[in-house]
């Protein structure tokens, strides 16, 4: 919302002393101040000047011969616009000065004639595009005026960050209200340079109503709670006045014509947005406001034919629609230039509808931005009679009795708010006095007594949308009473006693896990192309991005890229998010929580006392390892590794094309079951890497829905007897999976078996082709007696036993 300060001080007297002093205290009331700008900087310098004396150039016919009074002299000046006269008062550039489009202005003779400055136009000040003349002043100016001063150039325009939740900053009226010391107290509408600031005399209804010889009629009531209609017969449609086009261009508007500009300054002012249509262009004498029928169309203000959908709202004459309900009016009605009576509306519209309608047709104007986050039920009264006041002022014209059809009334809501309740939440005691204090300036009506333990606040027509529970009223308490001024220590609290979900805790745990090995944790978007995802939004921020991620790992992948177009070579990313699939017709979309890791540089920091070695395949399995455990997958089975592309069986799990050809390998827990994960190398094909990246290592793994908590961890002494080794040396088929051998081994070998690990490979000459050797170390403990070695070794040769039932080569024991 760009907000001009001149126009704030005008509704307000004791805002804050500069721009930038208003820009902190509205940073500290939750709304900061983008940017600050000057809109005519390069008007300093130039001045006010009168034409003592205008007359023919003796050597061109087309040219005038002024004498000027600057303020400081005269000088005289040569002229070529036809509208110079004796006594008039015109912007002056003195020689030496600059003009803003960067021309600097000297002494010169034309025609033989000196000249000693220039007399300026609109379009050659920057400020609008009439260059037939020079721009005329007001007589009441005095030569030597700065032109900024004269014309209230001198203002700054603000740049405020607006949330959707408060419609009521889209207006000037409600910025003043923030920044004003005393709130709604300080504030009062100005009256406008030519108005007689008389009453609008309004005539009440609940549906229909006439005016002027109009029928108007709601049938649509849920859609349009309250409509509101004045005439004003007698206009000149023309150029506004310099002080309402400097106004409007202050806040980012561009002028129009004195009828447009004068609804944009109504909606800028107060946030009501209106709409003027051609009396005489209103067909059937009838006004209804209604939804659209199958094959309607319009063809809007900015010249495009529109075709409407069923139950879109109008503004329709005897004959068809006549504008879109707050969006855009309609070309047929359009006030132009041979206008002379204005039919003026000012509506209340359901937000939704208007959102709906807008996003339908491709369109976004300042009406349908401010009526789809809901404007203020009760400002349509104040809005229109302002506006019809305006209108007299810059266009002149007689204005007739208005209509206010109000099928539907609003009713202020009122919120109990709890001393107590506000305390908690605060952390602070708020007494009722000082409640009074923070919220009354904001428009709120307080009832109650100030030593109650309650009051009652009834929320004003402007704060309607946002305010509706008790917490919303303490947000507003310590939103006023300032962030900043509350302690820095917190207070005694009472901790919950509702324990966190199992899946969050597993969470936790993960995080706790690769945090430990210097994984970051990455949170990326889960809108995708379609290309990621297949779930498709309703409303996409971008048509790049129109779906919901299938899979989490593309978005690290994305990092990773982003890391090394920067020279980052060592990348450990991972992510615990959401992945979304389709469901049935009419039901949500299912979803499934994902962990992704990305992994790939150096294995360890760099150190002077080793050499770097990158990380591999088996870093990532052992990661994985590590994260089955977590997940409970151990506890059900081990995992299971299946080299190659595709889907294993079990289940499609998506994200496999990713991988590269035969450096991959999918997870499921050993007894079978669907696949719950996936890691290996990724393709570089389907990457954007430099030459020296090294390969990329990722993963994905399902979460469980229900996830069990691990055994509690209990102390106990250390084993007061020593422990007993033995290892075996076992002839494998390359093939073999060690995981499986290492299972064999547990089961088979007792309750006295503590460990048991693999500790040496050895591959080369003296072996079978296809095979190798793997040493393992089995450690045997009683902790109530010292072991002997009949016990231990009987239970290695059970061990042995069992193994080459199975085919497996003992190559020996000791």
């Amino acid at each position: 919302m760009k907000v001009s300060y001149r126009w704030l001080q005008d509704l307000a007297s004791t805002l804050p002393e500069t721009p930038e002093a208003a820009a902190e205290q509205l940073a500290g009331q939750g709304f900061p101040v983008e940017d600050i700008v000057r809109p005519h900087p390069a008007l300093e310098g130039i001045r006010v000047a009168r034409v003592l004396e205008a007359g023919k150039h003796p050597n061109a016919d087309r040219l005038t011969l002024c004498r000027v009074d600057t303020g400081e002299g005269e000088v005289q000046v040569v002229c070529g616009a036809p509208n110079v006269r004796s006594g008039g008062l015109y912007p002056f550039v003195p020689e030496g000065g600059v003009l803003p489009g960067g021309m600097k202005i000297k002494k010169a003779k034309i025609r033989g004639e000196l000249s000693q400055g220039m007399l300026c136009s609109e379009r050659e000040l920057g400020l609008g595009r009439d260059q037939g003349g020079i721009l005329e002043l007001p007589d009441s100016l005095e030569p030597g005026t700065p032109l900024m001063e004269a014309l209230a150039l001198d203002d700054a325009t603000l740049d405020v960050e607006v949330t959707s939740n408060r419609p009521d900053l889209l207006s000037h009226l409600g910025v003043a209200r923030e920044l004003a010391a005393g709130g709604s107290a300080d504030l009062e509408l100005p009256a406008f340079p030519g108005s007689d600031h008389l009453p609008l005399e309004v005539n009440s209804t609940e549906a229909s109503g006439a005016l002027a010889g109009v029928e108007v009629e709601i049938l649509d009531p849920d859609l349009c709670p309250r409509y509101m209609a004045a005439v004003v017969r007698g206009v000149t449609v023309g150029p506004s006045p310099l002080w309402l086009q400097n106004r409007l261009r202050a806040a980012g508007s561009r002028p129009i014509n004195n009828v447009v500009d004068a609804t944009n300054y109504i909606l800028l002012e107060l946030g009501q947005p209106l709409h003027a249509f051609d009396l005489q262009r209103i067909r059937g004498g009838r006004l209804e406001i209604r939804s659209a029928r199958a094959g309607e169309a319009i063809r809007t203000l900015d010249g495009e034919d529109r075709k409407l959908q069923k139950g879109m709202l109008l503004i329709c004459d005897g004959e068809g629609p006549a504008a879109i309900a707050g969006v855009m009016g309609g070309e047929e009605s359009e006030v132009s230039a041979q206008t002379t009576d204005l039919l003026l509306e000012c509506a209340l519209f359901h937000p939704p509808s208007v959102r709906d309608t807008r996003k339908a047709l491709g369109m976004n104007t300042d009406a349908s931005y401010r009526f789809e986050r809901g404007v203020d039920p009760t400002g349509q009264p104040p809005a229109l009679e302002r506006l019809v006041q305006l209108i007299q002022a810059v266009a002149g014209g007689t204005a007739e009795p208005a209509v206010d059809l109000h099928p539907r009334p609003w009713q202020p809501a009122a919120i109990d708010l709890r001393l107590a309740r506000v305390e908690q939440l605060l952390g602070v005691p708020f007494p009722a006095v000082r409640l009074r204090e923070l919220l009354t300036p904001l428009g709120f009506q307080m009832n109650g007594e100030d030593q109650g333990s309650s009051l009652q606040v009834t929320v004003p027509g402007f704060r309607a949308r946002d305010v509706t529970r008790e917490v919303d009223l303490i947000e507003e308490v310590a939103r006023t009473h300032g962030y900043h001024n509350f302690p820095e220590t917190l207070g005694a609290f009472r901790p919950g006693t509702v324990p966190d979900d199992p899946l969050l805790r597993l969470q936790d745990r993960i995080r706790d896990a690769l945090v430990a090995r210097g994984l970051l944790e990455a949170q990326m978007p889960a809108f995708v192309s379609e290309d990621h995802g297949g779930v498709a939004l309703q409303n996409p921020l971008s048509a790049q991005e129109g779906f919901l991620r299938s899979r989490l790992l593309p978005g690290l992948l994305r990092r990773v890229e982003y890391n090394l177009a920067r020279g980052v070579r060592n990348v450990r990313l991972f992510e615990l998010g959401t992945a979304f699939f389709p469901a049935s017709k009419g039901a949500s979309p299912r979803e499934e929580s994902r962990l992704a890791v990305v992994l790939m540089g150096d294995r360890r920091p760099p150190h002077f006392s080793a050499s770097s070695e990158p990380v591999d395949l088996w870093d990532l399995r052992g990661l994985l390892e590590e994260l089955a455990e977590l997940l409970g997958h151990r506890g059900g089975g081990s995992l299971r590794v299946q080299g190659g592309k595709g889907d294993p069986p079990g289940g499609p799990f998506p994200p496999s094309e990713l991988l590269d050809e035969g450096r991959s390998f999918h997870v499921a827990p050993a007894e079978g079951g669907d696949t719950v994960g996936w890691g290996g190398v990724v393709d570089p094909a389907g990457l954007d890497l430099p030459a020296w990246a090294g390969q990329v290592l990722a993963l994905e793994v399902i979460l469980p829905e229900e996830a069990t908590e691990p055994e509690p961890v209990r102390a106990r002494s250390a084993p007061a007897f020593p422990a007993v080794d033995r290892d075996l040396a076992l002839l494998l088929p390359l093939d073999r999976e060690v995981e499986g051998v290492l299972e064999r081994i547990r089961d088979s070998a007792g309750p006295l078996l503590q460990d048991v690990y693999p500790f040496d490979l050895f591959s080369g000459p003296g072996l079978p082709e296809g095979t190798h050797s793997v040493a393992f170390r089995l450690r045997f403990l009683s902790r109530d007696r010292t072991l002997t070695d009949q016990e231990v070794d009987s239970q290695v040769e059970q061990v042995e036993a069992v193994l080459r039932e199975e085919g497996i080569t003992v190559r020996g024991a000791a």
